[in-house]
């Protein structure tokens, strides 16, 4: 992944960040907060002056993130996660709760558990496939949280995420990284 720090904001993205701050603002539950930042999000999706151009850009090594938004608190961080065709992220799971939702385009999730195999060694157990299209959001809060993300289209693909974590001072929303067998 590469990462680009916070560019000049649109009219749109800046009204995003104050909606989402005023739920987080509220201190509810991670996962209540997930949902709430997910029902704001779904009407921005998709709309032209959502991102500037340069916050579109993907690059052809790996996927993209663009941090658009660091709540100066650390209470949340909105990113732009450009895709190219093909390109995916490892399997893992993240420090906070998140929430993202697909602008252009189309990814797809697998969704993973942890299980122990009959002799106690950890292995991941795949338990949902997940396709997400323009406008759709999903959101989630850990535990439970493991997945991996790719471009399944022949296009590129953006999507928004929102983390309940300074993600422009983390460097990712990733907690942990999966080697472990996958079924």
């Amino acid at each position: 992944m590469t990462t680009t720090l916070p560019a000049r904001t649109t009219a749109r993205m800046a009204a995003l960040v104050r909606e989402i701050r005023s739920v987080v603002d509220r201190g509810l539950a991670p996962d209540l907060t997930a949902y709430l930042v997910g029902e704001l999000l779904s009407p921005h999706l998709g709309r032209g002056d959502l991102l500037a151009p340069a916050q579109q850009e993907g690059d052809p090594e790996r996927y993209r993130q663009h941090v658009l938004h660091a709540e100066p608190d650390g209470s949340f961080s909105v990113v732009a996660l450009v895709w190219l065709p093909g390109q995916e992220t490892c399997i893992h799971d993240h420090v906070s709760w998140c929430v993202a939702g697909v602008h252009e385009g189309q990814e797809s999730e697998r969704r993973y558990r942890l299980a122990a195999s009959a002799g106690g060694a950890a292995r991941l157990v795949p338990t949902e496939d997940v396709v997400n299209g323009p406008g759709e959001v999903c959101g989630f809060a850990p535990p439970g949280d493991i997945h991996r993300v790719r471009n399944s289209c022949t296009d590129k693909a953006i999507s928004i995420h929102v983390y309940g974590a300074d993600v422009s001072r983390l460097g990712t929303s990733i907690r942990r990284v999966y080697r472990l067998p996958a079924e």
